[in-house]
């Protein structure tokens, strides 16, 4: 009988077992319902970026600085501030990524590129801590080959199921000439939205050797209605 009781009190005493953790899909999937409803609530907002891209073989480099303004849809426009350096990249290359982001930022574009499981195999690799905030490691493997996709890895806030990081190669070249490209992407919390910080990518590419292409994100300001406002300002000037 004291053994029973004993027994018992220690079962009661004991704790319960820890939930188990959700599966690399469950927490995709919400990761991407947060980040339409913080989208929704931002509803766009406008930033800085600084470009530096370097080319160490020829000892080249050029650098950008744009303004860009993203509706609530995520839709962006680019507006040149300054630009300084090599020639040749400050012509054709600089315009170019930024009308294939502009390009890419596109609702029925960003449809294709997505983290989710309809584009991807996913995996829980572990949690890792970033900044003071725990994340979950998630391996990506696309589904097809397709230059809006990547091969790699991200890191998911936790608690806010928001993207922290992202790093790998696109699942298909871009381009015949480059042999290989590598990226990061790193985020940062302001308030209670999440947005780009950094990224670095180094390309290497056939004849020209590895570039290496920086961007930094600043200056971030909540935007309601005055890309609308700017918009209707450019038009009026085009008139």
């Amino acid at each position: 009988m004291i053994l029973t009781t004993l027994l018992t009190s220690f079962l009661l005493a004991s704790p319960s077992p820890s939930p188990p953790p959700p599966t690399a899909a469950e927490i995709v999937t919400r990761m991407a319902k947060r980040d339409q409803e913080r989208r929704q609530s931002l509803s766009g907002y406008t930033a800085v970026r600084r470009y530096v891209l370097e080319n160490v073989q020829h000892h080249k480099r050029a650098e950008m600085l744009v303004r860009v303004d993203a509706n609530e849809e995520g839709t962006k426009i680019f507006s040149m501030i300054s630009s300084a350096g090599w020639g040749a990249v400050r012509k054709h290359v600089f315009p170019k990524l930024l009308k294939e982001e502009t390009d890419a930022s596109r609702p029925e574009l960003q449809r294709l590129s997505r983290i989710v499981p309809e584009n991807y195999t996913l995996s829980l690799c572990g949690i890792e801590t970033i900044d003071s905030r725990d994340t979950y490691v998630i391996n990506l493997v696309p589904r097809v080959e397709d230059r809006y996709l990547i091969r790699g890895r991200i890191w998911i806030d936790a608690s806010d199921y928001a993207l922290v990081r992202v790093e790998g190669q696109p699942a298909k070249s871009p381009s015949f000439w480059i042999k290989s490209v590598h990226f990061v992407h790193q985020y940062t919390k302001q308030g209670s939205y999440w947005f780009p910080a950094y990224d670095r990518s180094v390309s290497d590419a056939r004849f020209i050797g590895a570039t290496e292409v920086r961007i930094e994100y600043f200056d971030y300001e909540p935007n309601t209605s005055s890309l609308a406002q700017r918009q209707a300002a450019d038009r009026e000037e085009s008139r």
